[in-house]
């Protein structure tokens, strides 16, 4: 297991309950942070995040989608633990798996809500705060469909094609500060987030990734934990990729 030295820094992830959010949160303490996760349910989170020392992290119910519930987990961070070093914008949803022509209208906006809005909410609350520190790493999950577009999944491949702009264009407005935006573009991983989709998608998904499996949490947590260190003191506005050679660029 790869380590960093995280020891004084805070670091705020968000679905940092399950899947890939509490794969990293676990890694970020392992190496001396304190972590708050704001998860839009706190009730059931991983054995790997109840394993940690109650002092290490928080739980803090969060709605990513609404600028005032981060807004309000930002100060609840900030009383528990103080400022902001690192963010790391896991939280995300599927949506339906559906042809762009029926394609819900609501549905198509709640995925936005919660990939794209809640990536610019968190980010808009923490980044003047590192600015004014001159320090701070952002690490946003993305993924291949963003790159690439999956058939029947165009409000997602949307959403993460965003989050893809958005890391370039705040990584630029914040090269002179040593405030790093990066975002990784995971191929599938098997997470709760397959919940939400059929077997027939899964499947597809899997047999699109040269290495014929998926990706594990804790291989993406290795490159967020580099990506998110004061190691990565460059490397800007860049994209990652976890695609398992499936990436064609």
């Amino acid at each position: 297991m790869n380590s960093y030295d995280f020891a004084g820094k805070i670091a705020v992830i968000t679905g940092g309950a399950n899947g890939i959010g509490a794969a990293v949160a676990e890694r970020m303490v392992a190496s001396g942070a304190r972590v708050a996760i704001w998860d839009l349910d706190i009730s059931s989170p991983e054995a790997r995040i109840t394993a940690l020392d109650s002092a290490s992290y928080c739980l803090i119910p969060t709605d990513v989608g609404d600028l005032t519930s981060v807004e309000a987990a930002f100060r609840e961070t900030k009383n528990a633990f103080g400022q902001v070093d690192v963010l790391v914008n896991s939280a995300g949803i599927a949506g339906p798996t559906s042809s762009l022509s029926e394609y819900p209208a609501d549905a198509w906006r709640k995925v936005q809500q919660v990939n794209l809005d809640g990536t610019f909410h968190t980010c808009r609350t923490v980044v003047p705060g590192m600015m004014e520190r001159n320090y701070g790493r952002i690490v946003n999950v993305a993924s291949i469909a963003g790159k690439e577009g999956n058939p029947n999944a165009s409000a997602y491949s949307t959403s993460k094609a965003a989050v893809i702009a958005l890391t370039k264009s705040l990584g630029k407005e914040l090269a002179l500060k040593d405030v790093a935006v990066n975002c990784i573009t995971p191929a599938t991983a098997q997470t709760r987030i397959l919940d939400q989709v059929s077997q027939e998608f899964i499947e597809y998904m899997r047999s699109k990734i040269p290495r014929e499996r998926f990706v594990t949490v804790d291989e993406i947590a290795s490159m967020v934990l580099w990506m998110a260190s004061a190691e990565n003191s460059f490397t800007t506005g860049a994209v990652f990729d976890l695609s398992g050679g499936r990436a064609t660029y």
